[in-house]
């Protein structure tokens, strides 16, 4: 799938491919300052990358939580991004007329798992002929996800990867089931997203929670079963980021957790 994305480098490389990023758009400089730092390293060891930022956070705990800086003003800085790094760039949508305007900004949509369910959206995903990646729900089965495919296929778009992010353990965990890769695989190219799966939802503070010290097992594990891709929200100062700062990666371990992963990678070809 990501040798049809244009902008994407590294397209001959043997390494799995990366999105990226931080989990919103809090302003011009943090993205433009995060990707910089990540092309410099992704160039380094030649893996294909994705610059990722939601435009606005819509799926939110609490009406005081954080949602964006504004839809318009938020796209036009990951266009920005995508232009001054020449990168292919992704964000996600949450309704159907979204679509048609993030198209306008970015290279891959995004379908949140909360909502991979819903026909209207996924089709709306598809139809603008950008590649689609659907987040697999927390309460679906590996096996379930071949219907999300379908959906975009059918409408006539085969550009269409699935992302992993953990299913529900009870109320306030999840957990990876590795097994369900090689299901995923049969269906389309599968992605790892590493942060997400590592958070603990439904807190009592109204605040996700997260276990971050667990983002390189999480990720070699996911890297030793096949995974095509991983997906890594990063930020240069996680605790004061805006959304989702307890469970993303310190900007400054990205390169030696990559390194590593090149390594489980190489074990396995």
């Amino acid at each position: 799938m990501i040798k049809n994305l244009e902008k994407i480098k590294h397209k001959d490389s043997s390494n799995f491919f990366l999105i990226a990023g931080p989990c919103a758009i809090e302003n011009e400089e943090t993205p433009l300052r995060i990707a910089e730092r990540i092309v410099k390293i992704t160039d380094k060891l030649e893996i294909p990358y994705i610059f990722k930022g939601s435009f606005k956070k819509a799926n939110r705990s609490r009406i005081d939580s954080f949602t964006g800086i504004g839809d318009e003003k938020a796209l036009k800085i990951i266009e920005k991004v995508g232009r001054e790094f020449g990168l292919p760039t992704t964000t996600d949508i949450h309704e159907s007329f979204q679509a048609d305007m993030a198209a306008e900004y970015v290279d891959v949509l995004q379908i949140p798992a909360f909502l991979v369910r819903q026909t209207d959206l996924v089709v709306a995903a598809a139809k603008t002929g950008k590649h689609v990646s659907l987040k697999k729900g927390q309460f679906l089965s590996p096996e379930s996800m071949k219907f999300p495919v379908e959906k975009v296929t059918d409408s006539g778009n085969q550009n269409v990867m699935i992302i992993e992010r953990g299913t529900m353990l009870g109320y306030g965990d999840l957990v990876v089931d590795y097994r369900g890769i090689p299901v995923m695989k049969q269906f389309a190219p599968v992605v790892l997203d590493v942060t997400h799966s590592l958070q603990q939802p439904n807190q009592a503070s109204g605040v996700t929670g997260g276990k971050p010290e667990l983002i390189e097992t999480i990720a070699k594990a996911g890297v030793a079963v096949g995974v095509d891709g991983l997906f890594i929200e990063t930020h240069p100062d996680p605790a004061n980021a805006k959304s989702d700062g307890a469970n993303m990666l310190n900007l400054d371990l990205l390169e030696d957790l990559l390194t590593k992963l090149i390594r489980v990678r190489e074990s396995i070809l």
